[in-house]
């Protein structure tokens, strides 16, 4: 995978029509914004924003109810999904390296939930989807909170990843693998997340998702 940079378009309004700016919550240091379905699927990383992927699932996003929460947060009692609203996914895949990642969100009526949400989700279930041997890597000042794990996705070694990210009111996360060693990277991995979460701020902000991998 190529080392791929960021960059940031903010469009004048929103592209989606009448999805409305979402409800307001009290964080407790000012005001976070709980992002409606639409936004969460706008949030999402389109063909647009991934220059050089396939997209191999376009950017879905649903209203959260029994059976999304068994999907999203699969620990004991769907911890980590209380006051959850919608859930969403999108996955794009590269020829050249075999590599494959997925992004995925979930919105909560709160900055306060989400932030409660997130060490249970990433201790009790996301932190191991990185595989064999896993270490903790660095990837900046992405976010409100932040953690990502490097490892081995399948039997011959072959690299796997994922970052956790909170924006405030929605948790992030981007999973990436590859049936070539090689085929993923930290570097790319890091920029990966890193326009997951800027598409969320812009979301939260009112402006249309932008961010984009600069290929």
């Amino acid at each position: 995978m190529r080392n791929y940079r960021w960059c940031v378009a903010i469009a004048a309004a929103l592209l989606l029509a009448g999805c409305g700016g979402g409800a307001e919550s009290d964080s407790g240091n000012g005001k976070a914004t709980a992002l409606t379905k639409e936004q969460v699927r706008k949030t999402l990383p389109d063909g647009e924003a991934m220059p050089g992927w396939k997209e191999s699932d376009p950017p879905t996003a649903v209203e959260m109810d029994k059976l999304y929460r068994s999907q999203a947060c699969p620990i004991k009692d769907n911890a980590g999904c209380e006051n959850s609203r919608s859930y969403g996914v999108s996955t794009f895949r590269r020829d050249d390296n075999a590599a494959i990642v997925s992004f995925l969100i979930v919105a909560y009526d709160s900055e306060q939930a989400a932030r409660k949400a997130y060490d249970v989700l990433w201790d009790g279930y996301y932190g191991q989807r990185a595989g064999q041997r896993a270490k903790t890597f660095g990837i900046g000042p992405i976010g409100d909170e932040r953690d990502a794990r490097f490892g081995s996705s399948g039997f011959r070694g072959e690299p796997g990843a994922v970052t956790q990210t909170r924006v405030g009111t929605v948790l992030l996360w981007t999973e990436a693998a590859s049936t070539e060693k090689g085929g993923i990277d930290e570097g790319g991995v890091r920029d990966l997340a890193m326009v997951l979460a800027e598409r969320a701020r812009q979301a939260q902000n009112g402006d249309a998702p932008s961010a984009a991998l600069d290929g």
